[in-house]
Protein backbone atom coordinates (compact mmCIF):
# COMPACT_ATOMS: atom_id res chain seq x y z
CA UNK A 1 0.00 0.00 0.00
CA UNK A 2 1.31 3.40 -0.95
CA UNK A 3 1.37 5.72 2.05
CA UNK A 4 3.42 8.48 0.45
CA UNK A 5 2.25 12.03 0.97
CA UNK A 6 1.11 12.25 -2.67
CA UNK A 7 -0.91 9.03 -2.34
CA UNK A 8 -2.57 10.30 0.84
CA UNK A 9 -3.34 13.61 -0.87
CA UNK A 10 -4.93 11.74 -3.82
CA UNK A 11 -7.19 9.80 -1.44
CA UNK A 12 -8.05 12.95 0.51
CA UNK A 13 -8.82 14.99 -2.60
CA UNK A 14 -10.92 12.20 -4.10
CA UNK A 15 -12.68 11.59 -0.79
CA UNK A 16 -13.58 15.26 -0.49
CA UNK A 17 -14.99 15.31 -4.03
CA UNK A 18 -16.97 12.12 -3.36
CA UNK A 19 -18.37 13.46 -0.08
CA UNK A 20 -19.52 16.69 -1.72
CA UNK A 21 -21.27 14.78 -4.50
CA UNK A 22 -22.85 12.44 -1.92
CA UNK A 23 -24.33 15.45 -0.15
CA UNK A 24 -25.59 17.00 -3.40
CA UNK A 25 -27.15 13.81 -4.79
CA UNK A 26 -28.71 12.64 -1.53
CA UNK A 27 -30.15 16.10 -0.83
CA UNK A 28 -31.66 16.53 -4.30
CA UNK A 29 -33.18 13.03 -4.34
CA UNK A 30 -34.50 13.36 -0.77
CA UNK A 31 -36.15 16.69 -1.66
CA UNK A 32 -37.71 15.24 -4.82
CA UNK A 33 -38.96 12.01 -3.20
CA UNK A 34 -39.69 13.32 0.29
CA UNK A 35 -37.44 11.14 2.45
CA UNK A 36 -33.70 10.97 3.19
CA UNK A 37 -33.67 7.20 2.83
CA UNK A 38 -34.24 7.53 -0.91
CA UNK A 39 -31.35 9.97 -1.18
CA UNK A 40 -28.98 7.50 0.47
CA UNK A 41 -30.34 4.67 -1.69
CA UNK A 42 -29.67 6.76 -4.80
CA UNK A 43 -26.11 7.43 -3.62
CA UNK A 44 -25.49 3.75 -2.87
CA UNK A 45 -26.83 2.60 -6.24
CA UNK A 46 -25.06 5.25 -8.31
CA UNK A 47 -21.82 4.76 -6.35
CA UNK A 48 -21.98 1.03 -6.98
CA UNK A 49 -22.56 1.68 -10.68
CA UNK A 50 -19.60 4.08 -10.76
CA UNK A 51 -17.21 1.65 -9.07
CA UNK A 52 -18.43 -1.10 -11.39
CA UNK A 53 -17.67 1.09 -14.41
CA UNK A 54 -14.21 1.96 -13.08
CA UNK A 55 -13.48 -1.61 -11.99
CA UNK A 56 -14.71 -3.04 -15.28
CA UNK A 57 -12.67 -0.50 -17.25
CA UNK A 58 -9.44 -1.14 -15.36
CA UNK A 59 -9.73 -4.68 -14.04
CA UNK A 60 -11.49 -6.61 -16.82
CA UNK A 61 -8.86 -8.47 -18.89
CA UNK A 62 -8.37 -6.99 -22.33
CA UNK A 63 -10.09 -3.67 -21.64
CA UNK A 64 -7.35 -1.22 -20.65
CA UNK A 65 -4.99 -2.90 -18.24
CA UNK A 66 -3.95 -1.92 -14.76
CA UNK A 67 -4.44 1.67 -13.65
CA UNK A 68 -1.63 3.52 -11.97
CA UNK A 69 -1.84 3.15 -8.23
CA UNK A 70 -2.42 6.88 -7.83
CA UNK A 71 -5.33 6.86 -10.30
CA UNK A 72 -6.87 3.94 -8.38
CA UNK A 73 -6.34 5.73 -5.05
CA UNK A 74 -7.92 8.94 -6.37
CA UNK A 75 -10.87 7.41 -8.25
CA UNK A 76 -11.78 4.27 -6.30
CA UNK A 77 -10.50 4.73 -2.77
CA UNK A 78 -11.01 8.50 -2.78
CA UNK A 79 -14.00 9.49 -4.93
CA UNK A 80 -16.00 6.25 -4.67
CA UNK A 81 -15.07 5.74 -1.01
CA UNK A 82 -16.03 9.32 -0.17
CA UNK A 83 -19.24 9.03 -2.15
CA UNK A 84 -20.34 5.72 -0.60
CA UNK A 85 -18.62 2.78 1.07
CA UNK A 86 -21.36 0.52 -0.25
CA UNK A 87 -19.59 0.72 -3.61
CA UNK A 88 -16.40 -0.74 -2.08
CA UNK A 89 -18.42 -3.45 -0.35
CA UNK A 90 -20.10 -4.27 -3.67
CA UNK A 91 -16.82 -4.42 -5.61
CA UNK A 92 -15.15 -6.63 -3.00
CA UNK A 93 -18.13 -8.99 -2.85
CA UNK A 94 -18.33 -9.21 -6.65
CA UNK A 95 -14.59 -9.91 -6.79
CA UNK A 96 -15.04 -12.81 -4.36
CA UNK A 97 -17.91 -14.19 -6.47
CA UNK A 98 -15.91 -13.84 -9.70
CA UNK A 99 -13.03 -15.72 -8.06
CA UNK A 100 -15.39 -18.60 -7.25
CA UNK A 101 -15.42 -17.83 -3.54
CA UNK A 102 -19.18 -17.91 -2.99
CA UNK A 103 -18.94 -18.85 0.67
CA UNK A 104 -16.78 -15.90 1.69
CA UNK A 105 -18.93 -13.60 -0.48
CA UNK A 106 -22.13 -14.71 1.27
CA UNK A 107 -20.40 -14.45 4.64
CA UNK A 108 -19.35 -10.89 3.76
CA UNK A 109 -22.92 -9.97 2.81
CA UNK A 110 -24.53 -11.55 5.87
CA UNK A 111 -21.90 -10.37 8.33
CA UNK A 112 -22.01 -6.82 6.96
CA UNK A 113 -25.78 -6.59 7.30
CA UNK A 114 -26.01 -8.20 10.71
CA UNK A 115 -22.92 -6.65 12.28
CA UNK A 116 -23.41 -3.14 10.90
CA UNK A 117 -27.09 -2.94 11.79
CA UNK A 118 -26.33 -4.41 15.22
CA UNK A 119 -23.48 -1.95 15.81
CA UNK A 120 -25.78 0.95 14.92
CA UNK A 121 -28.47 -0.34 17.30
CA UNK A 122 -25.88 -0.79 20.06
CA UNK A 123 -24.66 2.76 19.50
CA UNK A 124 -28.20 4.08 19.85
CA UNK A 125 -28.76 1.96 22.95
CA UNK A 126 -25.54 3.22 24.56
CA UNK A 127 -26.46 6.84 23.95
CA UNK A 128 -30.00 6.22 25.18
CA UNK A 129 -28.69 4.52 28.34
CA UNK A 130 -26.60 7.60 29.11
CA UNK A 131 -29.70 9.77 28.92
CA UNK A 132 -28.58 11.60 25.80
CA UNK A 133 -31.75 10.76 23.90
CA UNK A 134 -35.35 11.44 24.96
Amino acid sequence: MNTSLFAVLCVGLGGGVGAVFRHIVSTIVAQKLGHGTFGILAVNVTGSLLIGLIGGFFLEPGVTGTPSELVWLLAVVGVCGGYTTVSSFSLQTLTLLREGQGGPALLNIGASLVLCLSATAIGFALIYSMGAMP
